[in-house]
């Protein structure tokens, strides 16, 4: 895979607005739940969370393509040059749409051979849902996802960095979840949509 971005892609005025922001702490909240004394995330962006996750005591070390990141390990997702089992979660956030979905699946098959206790990615999901939050005085927060009434899939069109989305049409979740399975046969997958960004969606895939 050739790289897609520069390097100014990440600059911040551009790139990490309040959403993002959300999805980073989901990112941060799903990796040091699984308690990992090491962690390698593929595709580090801007570095935001291997500086934050270090900041929480996490030894995070990076993959990329991108020499010119400063990533700890210069190589493909689909090729990680690292042993078996090497590392306690592999991570991958926003990245494996990236490439075609079929380099995506061995990339996913990749992760599985490396990580000893889990893989956490987010992948886009284009499903257009509207989230609202319901807050009373002295009462629990209400949060509801309602998924807008008139959507229905569209064709995915290859716009110099995504190759495809969750819920464009031929890429359904079951679709997806199916094509997991397939890759981490007797792991539980649990996924979600972050309420505060719903374009992101978490897959956790541990074995069962």
């Amino acid at each position: 895979m050739d790289r897609q971005v520069d390097k100014s892609h990440y600059a911040f005025s551009a790139y990490m607005d309040k959403q993002r922001w959300a999805s980073v702490w989901h990112q941060l909240d799903e990796v040091l739940r699984l308690r990992p004394e090491s962690v390698l995330e593929i595709g580090l962006g801007t570095g935001l969370f291997k500086a934050a996750a270090g900041a929480f005591g996490l030894d995070v070390k990076t993959l990329d393509i991108a020499r010119d990141l400063n990533p700890d390990y210069v190589g493909p997702a689909d090729a990680i040059p690292l042993s078996d089992k090497s590392m306690d979660v592999v991570c991958a956030f926003q990245v494996l749409e990236h490439m075609p979905f079929d380099v995506s699946l061995k990339a996913l098959g990749e992760m599985e051979r490396v990580a000893r206790k889990a893989v956490v990615i987010s992948l886009p999901d284009a499903k257009v849902v509207w989230p609202s939050t319901v807050k009373i005085p002295l009462l629990k927060t209400h949060r509801l996802t309602l998924p807008h009434p008139l959507f229905r899939p569209k064709d995915h069109v290859f716009d110099g960095e995504h190759y495809w989305e969750i819920n464009k049409r031929g890429y359904s979740l079951d679709r997806v979840m199916s094509a997991m399975h397939d890759v981490f046969p007797g792991y539980q997958i649990r996924t979600y949509r972050v309420h505060e960004n719903p374009y992101h969606r978490f897959f956790v895939l541990m074995p069962e």
